[in-house]
Formats: C-alpha cells, structure tokens, sequence
C-alpha cells in the first residue's frame, strides 16, 4: 500500500480512536452525570475534539479516495487535528484531579486525559505525515 493511501487510513483510525477514548469514561463510570460533570470541568469541553474528529474522518476519506483534492483535504486535516489537540491539552491541564479521583474507584480514569492526549496528537501527525506523502511539506 503507498502511502498517500496508508496516511489518510492512519488519520482515519486515529481520529475514531479519538472518539472511542472520549467514550471510554461512560464505560467506567457508573454516572452519566458524573462523566457530564467530568467534561463540563476545564476551560474547553474536550467532547468538541469529537466532533471536530468525525468531520476529519470524512475530510481523510475524501482526500484518500480522490472525492476532494488531497492536498486541500491534508490541509484541512492538519486544521481540524491541531483544533483537536488543542482542545484536548486544554481541557487535560486545567480539569481538577481531585474531581477525577472522585469519579469512581477504579484508579485507572485518572489516566484517561493523558491518553486522550496522546491520541488526539495522532490525528495532526498523520495529517502531516499525509501532507509531507504529497509533497506539501
């Protein structure tokens, strides 16, 4: 598989992973309301990171299967994935720990904003990554 291909699948997987991560607290706590407050918590609600995901889904997959010119859509995904990031880190430094060890007993969610960090930095790399397959960079 050549890599004009391969990067925007990349984006793709990485920016639905966003979306699983973003999930993953209403799996391990027991309160909607609870995980509502979690977000809610920070200076952004970091579940607009998943919405900006699902449009980068589809700008990836249109780039990848030539429906939109790839070099508009690597573009547009390095936008949407450093709006991702951004929010993400935002609202990753400034929700309380105190607040995230309250949630549940599992020890295991105060990690969570960390990894989901360090998978929303996927999706702007892999934007790059396509990018620089193209040639832009």
């Amino acid at each position: 598989m050549d890599d004009a291909r391969l990067a925007p699948a990349v984006g793709i997987t990485a920016c639905l992973a966003v979306v699983v991560v973003l999930a993953l607290p209403y799996l391990l706590v027991d309160s909607a309301r609870a995980v509502g407050a979690y977000y809610a918590e920070g200076v952004l609600d970091p579940q607009f990171a998943g919405l900006f995901a699902l449009v980068c889904v589809i700008v990836f997959a249109a780039g990848r299967q030539d429906r939109s010119d790839p070099a508009l859509a690597a573009g547009a995904a390095l936008v949407f994935g450093l709006f991702i990031l951004l929010f993400c880190l935002l609202w990753a430094l400034t929700v309380p720990t105190d607040l995230v060890l309250s949630l549940t007993r599992d020890t295991t969610i105060q990690y969570h904003r960390y990894l989901l960090v360090v998978v929303a930095a996927l999706v702007p790399a892999s934007a790059l990554w396509y990018a620089r397959t193209l040639r832009l960079i």
